[in-house]
């Protein structure tokens, strides 16, 4: 579905439904982790060139910014140039959409915090750096019928942490509760942008001590957690 397309039925929805609260999810680290086939997907490139291939313990590191930072940042230092990242970027891209389910899983217990979610009244939303087609097929997969809008990384559209992605999510409508969860440094940004809560998760791709520099109104430990702070806000 085109971007504008997912625009006006997220529009249509909060209307029909006079819908006040929305929660926005970081996908990478905080709905699934991804880490593993992000990784083997950038070491195919990688390798496909002749450079270096790197651990999956280095790439939680190296993600976060979208496709083409991470290539960036996986790429040797004499070797980190724009015409390398388009290089690399062309294998990356269909050989991460072939395998990008093959060892990516949902958090544990992640998906009954959404259903408990929507079953009261929350209208739920996606923004990720990650390419926008490979968010769609991703939430599709494993979250199908749950997420009212999915926004990733769109030509024309700044990537976190500009707060873009938040703006085009909540529209102009008035809302009594929005809060943002993530899992890195980039999503406590993203929420400091926007103006909104965060909710800083740490079973993702960051330390709890780098989501604490970012003051974030909640940390949590565990998906379920979710569902407490909804309670009180």
């Amino acid at each position: 579905m085109h971007i504008r397309e997912y625009c006006r039925t997220f529009a249509a929805i909060m209307e029909k439904k006079d819908i006040k609260k929305v929660a926005i999810f970081d996908l990478d680290g905080t709905l699934l982790n991804t880490i593993d086939d992000l990784g083997m997907a950038c070491n195919h490139a990688l390798s496909r060139f002749g450079y270096p291939i790197h651990s999956a313990e280095e790439y939680p590191h190296l993600v976060g910014n979208g496709v083409n930072r991470l290539i960036m940042r996986a790429l040797p230092e004499t070797e980190k140039t724009e015409e390398n990242v388009l290089r690399l970027r062309e294998v990356f891209i269909p050989y991460y959409n072939s395998h990008n389910k093959v060892h990516t899983r949902p958090y544990n217990g992640i998906e009954k915090v959404l259903e408990e979610m929507k079953s009261k009244g929350w209208l739920l939303a996606v923004a990720s750096n990650k390419y926008q087609a490979a968010t769609e097929d991703l939430i599709r997969h494993y979250f199908p019928n749950i997420f009212d809008i999915v926004l990733g990384e769109r030509e024309g559209r700044p990537r976190k942490p500009d707060p873009q992605i938040v703006h085009d999510i909540i529209g102009s409508r008035k809302l009594t509760t929005v809060i943002y969860i993530g899992d890195s440094d980039v999503d406590m940004q993203t929420a400091l942008n926007a103006g909104v809560p965060a909710v800083a998760c740490t079973w993702g791709f960051c330390t709890r001590e780098t989501l604490l520099q970012y003051n974030p109104q909640y940390i949590i430990d565990n998906p379920k957690h979710i569902l407490t702070i909804i309670q009180n806000i």
